[in-house]
């Protein structure tokens, strides 16, 4: 059959790949993330105990493996070569379950090109990638049509939102950048620029509340997380260290156990 040559083709194309990184459309899962000793399993009630390796179409896969820091707790080291794929965990947690979400996470070096407002810079060394149930009915054509996209190529239907805390190179501190091809990814810039490389970084988030913060209304149930270090938009490289991350529940001190 011959090829249909659509200038604007190839961006949809990363678009969609671009959604699937946000833990959403993906190809079929790898093998489950090898963990010397059983490190993650030992982690607290509300900590995330499994991580899943999901590669995106067309993408180099990014290296993730489970090693302990150097105070013995468990770490997932990422390693990006050009590449872009992520680690998640499924789980289902409704508003009412989840407050705060804890991580820690630690990076060498920027990407010097990395910039998430750009549509050919938006790589980043360290994300936490939250992704959100709703009403698919509120979409808009373009959305309908990207995720029907994204459905196609990774046998998975985008979640309704995606929320990305983000350590970025240039983008401004706390600033929210909404995704360029899709309103449905938004990210938050929890860290900015190379002040802090080098250190573990602890987090704490009130998930609500930075929703409400980038989409203008309350969230839906939470369905998912996943780490994220990426290099392909920028050919280069990025390495992280995320310490556990944990959910901390929304009626006191306790934490929300992830299913």
């Amino acid at each position: 059959m011959k090829s249909i040559k659509t200038p604007g083709l190839r961006a949809w194309l990363t678009a969609s790949a671009l959604i699937a990184s946000a833990g959403c459309a993906t190809a079929p899962p790898e093998p489950a993330m090898v963990d010397p000793g059983g490190l993650l399993a030992a982690l607290p009630a509300g900590c995330v105990a499994e991580w899943q390796p999901q590669t995106l179409p067309g993408k180099r896969a990014t290296r993730y493996a489970v090693a302990p820091a150097e105070d013995g707790r468990p770490v997932v080291r990422a390693q990006a070569d050009r590449s872009a794929s992520l680690v998640r965990h499924k789980l289902r947690l409704e508003p009412a379950q989840f407050a705060r979400l804890r991580f820690s996470w630690r990076v060498p070096a920027l990407i010097a090109d990395g910039d998430v407002r750009g549509r050919d810079t938006e790589d980043a060394p360290a994300r936490i990638v939250l992704a959100f149930d709703g009403d698919a009915r509120r979409l808009g054509e373009r959305d309908r049509l990207l995720f029907d996209l994204a459905e196609t190529l990774g046998g998975e239907r985008p979640p309704f939102a995606t929320l990305m805390y983000v350590w970025d190179a240039q983008a401004p501190l706390d600033s929210v950048v909404v995704n360029s091809r899709t309103g449905r990814v938004r990210k938050i810039v929890v860290e900015s620029g190379a002040e802090q490389l080098g250190r573990w970084r602890l987090h704490e988030r009130d998930i609500a509340a930075d929703y409400r913060r980038a989409y203008g209304e309350a969230p839906g149930a939470l369905i998912g997380v996943a780490l994220m270090t990426d290099a392909d938009n920028t050919a280069s490289r990025a390495q992280a260290a995320y310490g556990p991350v944990c959910f901390i529940a929304a009626d006191g001190p306790g934490a929300a156990r992830p299913p």
